[in-house]
């Protein structure tokens, strides 16, 4: 490999120094990408679900993400089988994966929530759930 040093151990080969440099670097990228990904917050779990049937008037709405999101920057929109669009007020967050509302005085018809939430992550996911009111 090397030649001897002067203080009686071997030289390390230096380009097999510096790849081990270069694939350390690769990988932490390749780790710090990885985690970016798996912090966008994505929608696990809702009531009402997507595309499911919920007895009216009145009904509450939970909304489970698989990351912290803050609810401070958050939203949830309501639009009613007519295509009016309303904001629903968001209560204070009991768990920091989760938002909580509630929907009042709907008639029988097809609705959507369209959601937006800003992740632990910075980024902005939204989404639907298309839902009806019997």
């Amino acid at each position: 490999m090397g030649g001897k040093s002067l203080d009686g151990g071997y030289e390390v080969n230096r380009a097999v120094h510096r790849d081990w440099k270069l694939s350390l670097l690769a990988l932490f990228l390749i780790m710090g990408a990885t985690t970016s990904l798996w912090a966008h917050a994505i929608l696990k779990d809702s009531t009402p679900k997507l595309n499911s049937t919920v007895q009216g008037p009145d009904f509450d709405i939970t909304l489970r993400y698989n990351v912290r999101i803050d609810g401070g920057r958050s939203r949830v929109r309501l639009v009613s089988p007519d295509g009016t669009v309303s904001t629903l007020k968001l209560a204070d967050q009991a768990s920091p994966d989760s938002l909580q509302t509630h929907a009042a005085g709907l008639k029988p018809g097809t609705y959507k929530l369209q959601w937006q939430v800003l992740a632990s992550d910075g980024h902005m996911s939204r989404g639907e759930i298309p839902f009806t009111v019997n």
